[in-house]
């Protein structure tokens, strides 16, 4: 390393990970253990921070507890029962909340604007969905959250349900009742599950909503590398086992989990909750200022419009009236070093963080400035994505479709079939087919669309949706 900065000195004290993490790395020892390249220098900087969880930052038999103790934290500061530490991501912590629900067969209530991770958690679990409808706000064409009376009317429709799912808040930042819901589900004795994977830093100012807990949520799945400082892939699942069996969810999350945690993802987990527990309110003060700011400076842009009923810290333009392509947008803000969360056609999202500074904002508004000048036309309609305008047709479960014979047809000819594969824009990775749902000439006209604006089509066999896999 090239020595301690005042973040980690600071830290350490309080995150016992990233204090094993450090000392690992400051210690001149020996290892005869995996990984094999045993960060020798002679394999170069990609493998020096590689520090293992087992014979790490603890022996190999985790004798000293200090992954135990960090979760231990996590749940103290969240007001959890039950807190784990993935290094699968927010995808790893939505498969294992499905896993904890239910039986195969049984069925739960999930809105349809879920993140695919949790749709195959779907597939693995072998659970049918219940799809809540997409609300989408008319002006913006952006998806609103998550409508207590929709859930209430499918809990009452289908009484059969044994768990809810609901994404909050959104990829765009738009939030919905979440207590309302809560209430709902509770009094149906039901358990409420929250993807809240752009949510890690609720909860900690006032300005921001609760997080899932607090509004009454019994667990639910956040990123600490989105909104905190984790590392990419760090998750955490946080949950209360009121109406969760812990022994199941403890088998749910193994479920998918590696045995061979990297130490590098651990302890940033444990140093973001450790931040966020010292520093937090002063540190998203900074935030939500910042982003106050540079939606009033963007706010005088003849045109372009910025959305301001979404979280607080959330970034969120549209470019519709500034007759401005977003997909080139894009590719100028990445030529001048500025890589934005989302560039589609219609819509911007950069997203700032804790680690901003006005200095980088101050770069992002500068070059995205000079590209709305490059790429100013005539204003046009704002057009709904495919993610958020897909009206789902179920013909099997996503487990049936995915497991059944399927072949492979030329896209004219899937219409009416039955798709076998997940296909989505992404971002935001939201499914516009998914596995057992009929193909819809819809669907399909939105998907191309989508990639002929620029956008990558992900997860299908062939991303230039040219065929699909459907069921035989």
């Amino acid at each position: 390393m090239h020595g301690m900065t005042s973040y980690e000195e600071r830290l350490r004290a309080e995150a016992p990970l990233l204090d094993a993490y450090l000392r690992t790395l400051e210690t001149d020892g020996a290892p005869f253990t995996i990984p094999g390249h045993k960060r020798n220098p002679a394999f170069g900087r990609v493998v020096a921070g590689d520090v293992p969880l087992h014979g790490g930052l603890d022996s190999v038999s985790l004798s000293a507890g200090t992954l135990l103790e960090a979760e231990r934290r996590a749940a103290d500061l969240w007001g959890a029962d039950v807190a784990r530490f993935s290094v699968g991501g927010s995808t790893h912590g939505n498969q294992a909340l499905a896993l904890a629900v239910g039986r195969p067969g049984d069925a739960v209530v999930v809105p349809r604007t879920l993140h695919r991770s949790l749709l195959l958690g779907l597939v693995l679990a072998g659970l049918h969905p219940v799809w809540l409808p997409t609300r989408v706000d008319p002006a913006s064409g952006l998806p609103l959250g998550v409508r207590v009376a929709d859930v209430a009317q499918s809990l009452g429709e289908r009484p059969e349900v044994v768990a809810v799912f609901v994404g909050d808040p959104t990829y765009v930042g738009t939030v919905g009742d979440l207590a309302g819901v809560a209430d709902v589900v509770h009094a149906a004795g039901l358990p409420l599950l929250v993807d809240a994977a752009w949510g890690g830093h609720f909860g900690f100012h006032p300005a921001l909503p609760p997080h899932a807990l607090q509004a009454g949520a019994d667990a639910f799945v956040t990123s600490a590398h989105k909104m905190l400082t984790g590392y990419s892939q760090a998750a955490l699942v946080l949950a209360r086992t009121e109406r969760l069996d812990p022994e199941r969810l403890a088998l749910a999350f193994e479920a998918g989990n590696t045995t061979s945690p990297a130490g590098a993802l651990l302890a940033s987990m444990d140093a973001a909750r450790a931040l966020l527990e010292l520093d937090g309110k002063a540190l998203l003060d900074d935030v939500v200022a910042l982003v106050a700011s540079v939606r009033d400076r963007l706010g005088e842009v003849p045109g372009l419009t910025v959305l301001d009923q979404v979280e607080p810290t959330k970034l969120v333009l549209g470019l519709a009236g500034t007759g401005a392509d977003g997909v080139a947008v894009g590719r100028d803000l990445r030529s001048a070093g500025v890589e934005v969360e989302m560039a589609d056609r219609d819509w911007l999202v950069p997203i700032v963080s804790l680690a901003d500074t006005p200095e980088a904002v101050d770069r992002l508004v500068a070059a995205l400035l000079v590209s709305l000048r490059r790429h100013a036309g005539r204003p046009r309609d704002v057009v709904v994505s495919a993610s958020w305008a897909v009206r789902p047709e179920t013909v099997l479960s996503p487990r049936e479709a995915f497991f059944a014979p399927a072949t492979t047809v030329p896209t004219a000819d899937a219409v009416g079939r039955v798709s076998a594969e997940l296909v989505a824009p992404y971002p935001p990775g939201v499914p516009v087919l998914a596995p057992g749902e009929r193909v819809t000439a819809e669907a399909l006209a939105g998907l191309q669309a989508a990639a002929a604006a620029g956008t990558r089509i992900a997860y299908a066999a062939d991303p230039t949706i040219a065929t699909l896999r459907v069921v035989a």
